[in-house]
């Protein structure tokens, strides 16, 4: 199943220049950014994307970040930091991809300042396993007229990426993870996980690059 994932976004992100964003904690451009204050934030990617002459810019998996500071979502005795998914940085609008064969397990609008916003969870089934695959930060649009069990081929159109309007006050960009078991959630699960249950998470949601296959973020 994992070899025959196809592009999930329509920019050729194997091929195309782009950045890698550092959004952790160690980061010391990011010490003063706001990142409540999307447009700050927004110019900090930009910018970052421009001086590499690129259409994106990437946000890693497993990385201990500090931009969910701001967020009331991640908030708790131990705040969750640990990035889950891998991060397409660009422009609203752009085209979002079934990468297989697929049906749809859940949907929902998550939002909450800092969270998903609309959200699209795919389920790929073949003999012997089950895979899920989880699309944040959509448009609207992506889930208007959708229905729990649609089915789409592999390499459907099944949305595009949201503005900061409906993206839970991010700049644009998809979230992508993989989920080995949706514990029960719907429309939903965790892309951000506490630093203390992070090989759990780990285990739940394998690194997106598996089958992304991106060299530069192996």
């Amino acid at each position: 199943m994992y070899n025959s994932f196809s592009n999930i976004i329509s920019i050729d992100y194997k091929n195309e220049p782009f950045s890698i964003l550092d959004l952790s904690k160690t980061n010391n451009e990011l010490q003063t950014l706001q990142f409540n204050k999307t447009g700050a934030f927004s110019k900090y990617v930009n910018s970052k994307i421009e001086s590499a002459n690129a259409k994106f810019a990437i946000g890693k998996y497993g990385e201990d970040r500090i931009i969910y500071n701001d967020s009331t979502v991640f908030k708790g005795s131990e705040r969750r930091s640990i990035h889950l998914g891998i991060d397409f940085w660009t422009e609203a609008g752009v085209d979002v991809f079934a990468p297989l064969d697929s049906e749809v397990h859940s949907f929902k609008n998550n939002n909450n300042s800092g969270d998903y916003g609309p959200t699209i969870i795919l389920m790929h089934k073949n003999e012997s396993q089950v895979l899920y695959t989880l699309y944040g930060h959509l448009s609207l649009s992506s889930i208007q007229n959708l229905e729990v069990g649609k089915k789409f081929s592999r390499g459907d159109k099944i949305g595009e990426i949201g503005n900061t309007d409906v993206n839970g006050n991010w700049p644009p960009h998809l979230h992508f993870q993989l989920i080995t078991n949706m514990l029960n959630y719907h429309g939903d699960f965790p892309g951000v996980c506490k630093p203390s249950e992070k090989e759990k998470f780990f285990q739940l949601s394998p690194n997106p690059n598996t089958v992304l296959k991106i060299p530069e973020l192996d």
